[in-house]
């Protein structure tokens, strides 16, 4: 793993922390082979020397405004430096007191000599280096002259002795100056012009409704519309991470999609199922009611209680099942009973019956209102031979079947549900070009993050920060942390269902 860390003012420790514990959580591991390109600081400026001793590069002195306006268009070729044709002797004063920190930013840059009339704007005569009297995140103060991305990380892939050098799309038109570099630092007796790197590219990794603009992403957090990089909002690996998603559920999306030269956008529901896949077959069930409604069971005593059963995986029957008690007073949710029913509406209503998941069938005898005329009760009876598993429970047949939780054995904890961070999101559209710094508030999605106070079954009190649950109906769930009042903060990963397809 090498970090291309050429720009003083880009790059710190901090980054650089988080793409190796990034590395490591999906999986992979770099051993001994770490690699930085400001080590090879030293060799650069030899081989830049080098470059210039050979008549291939020189040092311009045109202003920054001056070098891009007389670099040309697509359809115009550039126009050469009044300084291209500096003697050799005196380009390497020059760069020699660049070096030794003699001028100011900007007074000079070090360029390529190849051909201000290319049809590829790359190879006209490209900036090699230039002066930055900028701390390094590693090299301190040492240099005040670094080197572009264009020069470092071809040479970097050379004396790597890198075969492969893998990159995206955008890259292609780069390919030229690549093999010019390493060929020409080459000739300069560096390298085996036999065994030089070659560079490959494919299309980058599109998913819809997704931008990896780093200047973007810092201002939904500069402007404190997420929380930061971490945000599970964030198309960060810090932000899936506290999200819920898998490192095994990025892997197999990858594999899925596989590599290709056209540039294709996956939808996000793709990589969504990818998650459930994985975290269907690894996570233990649990109920939760997200939003409670006491439900009361009328005929049956106060102090009524009953132990059911729940498996805490269907398909895995050796993880065995769990205890969850049945008493007078429960929870259901709020969504699962409707005073005037819509039609096709098959959960509790008045005079309605509907199954409480893993007990009885019941049946709703009233409700009570209070002042403001919101529903705060549902009252019901049960029908005491239609317990699940037993005989009797086939001569039942009812279309709904809801969740419920008692009262007495249940734990508060606080669900925070997410969305598209963007409002306007259609499949296939391409997010990151759509917006920008300036429209963020007006395509900004209030509801893609919303909190929860909601009720789970007490043995949630048993699980621990990192542990993933399907709270069942309502989708995958990470323990994301525990308050100081112990209440448990659980983040969801992902819906049962696809909510990305909406038209």
């Amino acid at each position: 793993m090498r970090f291309d860390d050429t720009n003083p003012e880009k790059e710190n420790e901090e980054f650089v922390q988080s793409i190796k514990d990034s590395v490591h959580w999906l999986g992979f591991d770099w051993g001994d082979h770490i690699y930085f390109a400001s080590d090879y600081f030293e060799k650069f400026f030899e081989f830049a020397l080098a470059l210039i001793e050979n008549n291939f590069a020189y040092v311009d002195s045109q202003s920054f405004e001056d070098i891009k306006s007389n670099r040309g268009t697509l359809k115009e070729g550039g126009i050469n430096s009044i300084f291209r044709e500096r003697s050799i002797k005196e380009n390497i004063d020059l760069f020699k007191k660049m070096k030794n920190s003699e001028f100011s930013d900007g007074d000079h840059v070090l360029r390529a000599k190849i051909d201000m009339n290319s049809p590829n704007l790359n190879m006209r005569d490209p900036v090699l280096y230039r002066i930055r009297h900028v701390n390094h995140h590693r090299q301190g103060s040492k240099w005040c002259i670094y080197p572009m991305y264009d020069f470092a990380h071809p040479l970097s892939d050379a004396i790597e002795n890198i075969t492969h050098s893998i990159c995206t799309l955008e890259f292609e038109d780069h390919r030229p100056l690549y093999d010019w570099v390493v060929k020409k630092v080459a000739e300069c007796g560096f390298f085996n012009i036999s065994k030089l790197p070659n560079q490959y590219e494919f299309s980058r990794l599109n998913v819809s409704n997704v931008f990896l603009s780093k200047r973007k992403l810092g201002g939904l957090i500069s402007n404190k519309y997420v929380n930061g990089w971490d945000d599970p909002r964030m198309p960060t690996i810090a932000g899936a991470k506290k999200r819920g998603y898998t490192a095994a559920g990025f892997i197999n999306f990858c594999e899925a999609i596989g590599v290709t030269k056209s540039d294709a956008k996956i939808d996000y529901s793709f990589l969504e199922e990818c998650m459930r896949e994985d975290l269907n077959l690894k996570c233990l069930r649990r109920i939760a009611v997200l939003k409670p409604l006491k439900l009361i069971i009328e005929n049956v005593e106060p102090d009524y209680f009953e132990t059911c059963f729940a498996p805490n995986h269907p398909k895995k029957p050796e993880l065995g099942q769990r205890e969850i008690n049945f008493r007078k007073e429960l929870y259901i949710d709020h969504k699962d009973f409707q005073e005037n029913p819509v039609p096709g509406f098959f959960r509790l209503q008045p005079g309605g019956r509907v199954r409480l998941r893993y007990a009885y069938v019941i049946e709703c005898t009233g409700y009570e209102k209070n002042t403001a005329g919101n529903i705060v009760a549902i009252k019901a009876n049960i029908f005491k031979d239609s317990k699940s598993g037993t005989s009797g429970s086939n001569s039942y047949k009812v279309k709904g079947n809801i969740h419920w939780i008692s009262i007495k054995d249940s734990c508060s904890v606080q669900l925070n549900l997410y969305d598209s961070i963007f409002e306007d999101y259609t499949p296939g559209q391409n997010v990151n070009k759509l917006i920008t710094q300036e429209n963020i508030p007006q395509t900004f999605n209030e509801q893609s993050h919303v909190q929860l106070n909601s009720i789970v079954e007490v043995s949630i009190l048993n699980a621990k920060v990192g542990e993933k649950f399907q709270f069942e109906r309502h989708g995958y769930f990470i323990l994301d942390k525990i308050l100081k009042n112990q209440t448990r903060v659980f983040n969801r990963t992902v819906s049962l269902k696809d909510n990305w397809k909406k038209g």
